[in-house]
């Protein structure tokens, strides 16, 4: 069951990612350069999942989030600076959860990245 809601909230993420991007994303965009990285995002996603059940939900109003104001940017991932507050600190983006996971995610492709991959 766990599994079967994990499916059905990526496909929805997928599809509002397609609308927000006008197309843009696609599959498999770093085979050539680094082809473990979607498969280890798939992973680190499927961990978190198993222990919460609510993750999906909480990514996809993520996005949701960072698609409203200025696009599908990913801004809504990026901390304050001592003079400038960022969009994740702002009221309405307060509520938001799945950061954790954001940042597990990208730890694990930066390590990837500097010992095998080449990204661009």
């Amino acid at each position: 069951m766990k599994m079967r809601f994990f499916l059905v909230a990526c496909l929805a993420m997928f599809c509002i990612l397609e609308v927000c991007q006008g197309g843009n994303l696609r599959k498999q965009f770093y085979k050539k350069t680094c082809p473990q990285a979607e498969q280890m995002v798939r992973t680190k996603i499927q961990e978190h999942v198993s222990g919460r059940s609510d993750l999906p939900a909480k990514l996809i109003r993520m996005h949701f989030h960072d698609c409203f104001v200025r696009g599908c940017d990913g801004s809504v991932l990026l901390d304050s600076t001592a003079t400038n507050t960022a969009e994740k600190d702002a009221i309405p983006n307060l509520s938001l959860a799945g950061f954790d996971v954001i940042d597990e995610i990208k730890e694990a492709l930066e390590a990837k990245m500097s010992r095998s991959c080449i990204l661009c």
